[in-house]
C-alpha cells in the first residue's frame, strides 16, 4: 500500500487488496506492484477486469472495460433476451477488445450467436480467451469486413462501442491510458464520433427488420450521433445515466 500511495494511486488499500488475492508467490506480488508503480493500468496487472458481475480476462495492451459500460451491456442484455422467441439472437460486437459485452451476453442470455470484430490482433486473442467458451466467434478486421457475408439481413443486435474520443483530447485522458491502451481504441477523429459514423452508414444492411445498433458516446456528443444513425435509416433513442450515455438506432420494421 505505501508503494502504491506513493506513486499517486488513489486506491491504494483496494489496488493491494486485490493484487494479494491474485498473487500465488510474494516474487508475483512484487512483480505486480512494480508493474503497477510504473503505470500499467491495475487491470493488466491482475490479469483481469469486472463488467456486470463478471470478470473478463484483460491482456497488456487491450483496452480496458470500463465500469460504465454496464449501461449499453444491460441494454444489450435485455435486447438480445427479447429476441429468444423461438430462435437464436444474432449478435455482432464491432470494435470488441477484450470482448467483454459479449462475454456477459454469452453468460447472461440462454442462447446467442455471437460475432465479435477487432482490427488489433491483441484485443482479438483476448476477445477469444473470453468468448469462445461461450461459442463465441472473433474476427480481426476493419468493422464489418471480415464478418461472414451470410450474416446481412439477420443480425438482430449491433454493439459497437467505437472509440470517442475527439483527437485533441488525448493528451487530457489519463497517463495509463494514454500509454498502455491501443490508440486506435481511443481517438475517435476531430469530434469523437469518426467511427460510429462508418459504423452507422452500414448498420441497416446487416440488421433485420427492428434491429438494434448499440453506441456508446459521451454525454455531449449524444445528441449528435442520434443524428448520425437518424440520417442513416435508423431511429434513435438515448438513455442518460450518471456514468454513461447510449444511443441506440432501430431498424425500421
Amino acid at each position: 500500500m505505501a508503494a502504491l500511495r506513493v506513486a499517486g494511486c488513489v486506491f491504494a488499500e483496494d489496488e493491494a487488496t486485490l493484487m494479494v488475492s491474485a498473487a500465488r508467490t510474494s516474487e508475483e506480488l512484487a512483480a505486480m506492484v512494480r508493474r503497477r508503480v510504473s503505470g500499467l493500468p491495475l487491470e493488466q496487472v491482475v490479469g483481469w477486469a469486472e463488467l456486470c458481475g463478471h470478470r473478463i480476462a484483460v491482456e497488456p495492451g487491450v483496452f480496458v472495460p470500463r465500469r460504465r459500460t454496464e449501461l449499453l451491456t444491460r441494454q444489450a442484455t435485455t435486447r438480445a433476451r427479447s429476441v429468444l422467441c423461438g430462435r437464436t439472437p444474432v449478435v455482432v460486437d464491432l470494435c470488441c477488445g477484450s470482448g467483454a459485452v459479449g462475454a456477459v451476453l454469452l453468460a447472461e442470455v440462454r442462447d446467442v450467436e455471437l460475432h465479435a470484430v477487432d482490427v488489433d490482433p491483441a484485443a482479438v486473442r483476448c476477445a477469444r480467451r473470453n468468448i469462445a467458451g461461450g461459442g463465441g466467434r472473433a474476427y480481426q478486421g476493419d468493422l464489418y469486413e471480415p464478418l461472414p457475408e451470410s450474416l446481412c439481413g439477420r443480425v438482430d443486435l449491433i454493439v459497437a462501442i467505437t472509440p470517442y474520443v475527439p483527437t485533441g483530447d488525448l493528451p487530457l485522458m489519463p497517463r495509463e491510458a494514454r500509454l498502455h491502451e491501443p490508440p486506435a481504441a481511443l481517438d475517435g477523429g476531430p469530434d469523437g464520433l469518426d467511427v460510429l459514423r462508418r459504423v452507422s452508414r452500414d448498420a441497416a444492411g446487416w440488421l433485420v427488420p427492428g434491429g438494434w445498433l448499440l453506441t456508446e458516446t459521451s454525454e455531449r456528443q449524444a445528441d449528435r450521433a442520434a443524428e448520425i444513425v437518424a440520417g442513416d435509416g435508423l431511429l434513435p433513442e438515448v438513455t442518460r445515466s450518471e456514468e454513461a450515455t447510449v444511443v441506440c438506432g432501430a431498424a425500421p420494421r
